[in-house]
């Protein structure tokens, strides 16, 4: 199975144009983040989760030329917005793009593209169709996906386990019985916005004793904002097993 890691930040600390900080002014290509997303590839199935507003130039970055499905955590704008471009690859590969997500994503998502879900089909527009899901696994051509439900201040969201790969943005809290689905992975991508606590995201402490808990192999800090810090003054920071990730990012588990 390989991951690429499309985009790794946030729209939260988005910088005006005229910001001074050391991070905006950095030109390590680490400290540039597009909004989080993540590729999943197995030998038969290409996996995206969440669309965020920069998916069609992820995408293109990439050179993605074939998708299978995409699979939402929550209904947020940075994680939703870059739905509309499923349309290239209902023209390429002429099929529906299968999407699955949970009943409160997909009235999110009927709000945010009504076009897509008309009874008038306007020609050209995107061809979903939505799979509802909830916290019981479920599989897509074959990859079996174990949703892990956590708590992103009030909203509930879910994270996913491939195999021995776990996935967790956006999020506040987690349940030691949820917790219990992330055991013995081999690899976590764990959200840590800031070092700073936060209402709805892990803080970087936060993130690093969650992850001292679990223990997997390797972990990988995602969601990440300008406010953090730049990319190689943090990971000195951190434990020799936990990195924070950076878009492009390509592991092979």
């Amino acid at each position: 199975m390989k991951v690429t890691f499309l985009g790794t930040g946030t729209s939260q600390g988005i910088p005006v144009i005229a910001c001074k900080c050391e991070v905006c002014k950095s030109s390590n290509p680490k400290d540039s983040r597009l909004r989080t997303s993540v590729l999943i590839e197995t030998d038969n199935q290409t996996i995206v989760i969440d669309t965020g507003p920069d998916f069609r130039q992820q995408m293109l970055r990439e050179n993605v030329q074939k998708l299978d499905a995409i699979v939402f955590t929550h209904q947020h704008k940075d994680h939703v917005a870059g739905m509309d471009d499923v349309r290239a690859f209902n023209y390429k590969l002429k099929k529906d793009m299968d999407v699955y997500c949970t009943a409160e994503v997909e009235k999110a998502l009927i709000r945010e593209f009504p076009y897509v879900f008309s009874s008038y089909k306007y020609p050209g527009v995107p061809a979903v169709k939505i799979h509802k899901i909830t916290n019981e696994k479920f599989n897509i051509g074959g990859v079996n996906i174990l949703p892990i439900e956590a708590l992103h201040y009030k909203l509930r969201v879910f994270g996913y386990r491939i195999k021995d790969f776990v996935y967790l943005t956006d999020i506040s809290e987690i349940s030691e019985k949820e917790k219990e689905k992330m055991k013995g992975a081999e690899v976590i991508v764990l959200d840590a916005l800031r070092k700073s606590p936060h209402i709805s995201h892990l803080s970087l402490n936060q993130a690093v004793e969650l992850l001292e808990q679990l223990r997997p192999k390797k972990a990988y800090l995602i969601h990440i904002s300008h406010l953090m810090g730049l990319h190689n003054e943090v990971e000195k920071e951190l434990p020799d097993f936990i990195k924070p990730s950076f878009d492009g990012l390509r592991l092979e588990l």
